[in-house]
């Protein structure tokens, strides 16, 4: 078995090709498993045909539980880059990708640089409460897709990341905190300027931080917007494994348009 990988701003992926329909679903869970464990990556996409037409591809995700995976915004960049050098998609302005999330946009825009589309939020909440480590904590909530990623974001102080045990365990409970009935993805967010954050996310499925999220990011993005921390429909996100730039468009009420730009890279 042929598998590449690489990774989206230091989120790490395994991309397996499955166009020809060889390898059965029942099987990949456990590749997920074995291939996350063997190279300390964070999940596992898999091209596939896609069934309805209106896209160039299909993707599978899976987390390195082995879990399927609604979406995976760096990921979606990674295999953007993949299917557009590997010919599964010829437009390099409209690369499009059927997520279980739905249909995903992508585009090049230097050979190392993609951007792509992140589905919409179908629940965008400014405050749900959520208890933790004894304390209570205010956090958005934020669904992108239908099925929707769910994601929680909390403000945080710049004190909070000089314990990162500490901030990990509090993302573990928050995690599968019951008012998140999916369990959500937690990302800890600390403004450092006007349309800029610092920010990590703990991750359902890898449980542990990741190096970056991208799905996180635009759920960062939103709820900055929501709480009326940015004067701009922009944000740039820096996380540990690199720099990522989401944008979007909010009208009559709703957030649409979320572009997720950052590099990507192959791994020897």
């Amino acid at each position: 078995m042929k598998y590449t990988r690489m990774h989206g701003a230091g989120n790490s992926f395994v991309i397996i090709d499955n166009m020809d329909g060889g390898l059965e679903k029942a099987r990949l869970s456990l590749l997920a498993k074995n291939l996350c464990a063997e190279y300390n990556s964070d999940g596992i996409l898999v091209t596939v045909p896609d069934d309805c037409g209106d896209a160039d591809f299909g993707m599978l995700y899976y987390n390195a539980d082995g879990s399927l995976g609604e979406m995976c915004g760096n990921g979606a960049r990674c295999i953007a880059r993949y299917g557009y050098e590997h010919g599964l998609a010829g437009d390099p302005e409209l690369i499009r990708i059927r997520a279980t999330a739905g249909i995903v946009l992508g585009r090049r825009i230097s050979e190392e640089l993609y951007e792509v589309r992140l589905n919409d939020p179908s629940v965008a909440e400014p405050v749900r409460m959520a208890k933790a480590c004894g304390r209570e904590f205010a956090c958005s909530y934020v669904e992108l897709g239908n099925p929707g990623i769910p994601h929680a974001v909390l403000l945080a102080d710049e004190d909070d990341f000089s314990d990162m045990n500490a901030l990990k365990e509090r993302g573990r409970e928050l995690r599968y905190n019951a008012v998140f009935p999916k369990g959500a993805n937690i990302t800890f967010a600390v403004k450092t300027g006007t349309n800029s954050v610092k920010a990590i996310t703990y991750e359902r499925g890898v449980e542990d931080f990741t190096l970056a999220c991208g799905t996180g990011c635009g759920a960062t993005a939103i709820s900055l917007a929501m709480w009326g921390m940015i004067p701009e429909n922009r944000v740039e996100i820096d996380m540990p494994g690199g720099h990522l730039s989401v944008t979007f468009d909010f009208d009559g009420g709703k957030y649409s348009n979320l572009l997720l730009t950052g590099p990507t890279a192959y791994v020897d």
